[in-house]
């Protein structure tokens, strides 16, 4: 069973950065697909970043590829998404999640993720 708290959210101007963090415990990350997710006011949860915990391979979506980075700490157990040049549009509540398996096939499969965090709310002012 694994547990994820993600935390850096808060209140910013376009333009700005933000670095997220999610810290995970309780299981073999090794074993894990990780991945931020968001969920834009009115709108369903979307992609955003995954990275395979072994290796550290990634895969970013197209809207903020060039601006948004994922990594992970191995040592701190500790996912980060690093934002850059937010935009209003990156409003959202953004989560963290784990899911089985050492593959990018299915990083944007919401369906392929077990394990969610609560949520670190982003908001981008313009």
């Amino acid at each position: 069973q694994v547990q994820l708290v993600e935390s850096g959210g808060g209140l910013v101007q376009a333009g700005d950065s933000l670095r997220l963090s999610c810290a995970a415990s309780g299981g073999t990350l090794s074993e894990y697909r990780m991945a931020w997710f968001r969920q834009p006011p009115g709108k369903e949860r979307e992609f955003v970043a995954a990275i395979i915990w072994s290796g550290g391979r990634t895969y970013v979506r197209d809207s903020v590829k060039g601006r948004f980075t994922i990594s992970r700490d191995n040592a701190e157990n500790t996912m980060y998404l690093q934002m850059n040049n937010l935009k209003p549009e990156d409003t959202a509540i953004y989560y963290c999640a784990a899911g089985e398996g050492i593959r990018l096939l299915y990083a944007s499969d919401i369906k392929k993720y077990n394990y969610w965090g609560q949520g670190t709310q982003v908001t981008v002012s313009s």
